[in-house]
């Protein structure tokens, strides 16, 4: 079984900076893509940004410029660096990953448990 557990959300002035960190746990034998969306109130969940296992990233329009992705895969996690935030970023932000488990070499799609961060105006 694999988790993953977000950090790093909360509550920011429009213009300011957070970021938010992944960690992938238990019995994994490798991630492939890990990537982060979002859903803000009343909204369907948003692709935010993705980053291949060889280090490939793509994002969306919207935060292209101010977020950046990246991982550590000696550590399993992945990071979503977020500056000059907008009140329109405001949403719950999740952490996705496919993984390859151990043992049974089965490809799992995780999603974490998800952070809110707000931007105030």
């Amino acid at each position: 079984q694999v988790q993953l557990v977000e950090s790093g959300g909360g509550l920011v002035q429009a213009g300011g900076s957070l970021r938010l960190s992944c960690a992938a746990s238990g019995s994994i034998f490798s991630i492939n893509a890990m990537g982060w969306y979002r859903q803000a109130p009343g909204k369907q969940r948003e692709l935010v940004a993705v980053i291949t296992s060889g280090g490939s990233t793509n994002y969306a329009d919207s935060v292209k410029g101010r977020f950046t992705i990246s991982r550590d895969n000696a550590k399993n996690t992945a990071y979503l660096q977020m500056n000059s935030l907008k009140p329109e970023d405001t949403a719950v932000y999740y952490c996705n990953a496919r993984i390859t488990a151990g043992g049974s070499r089965a490809t799992v799609n995780a999603w974490g448990q998800g952070t809110l961060v707000t931007v105030s105006s």
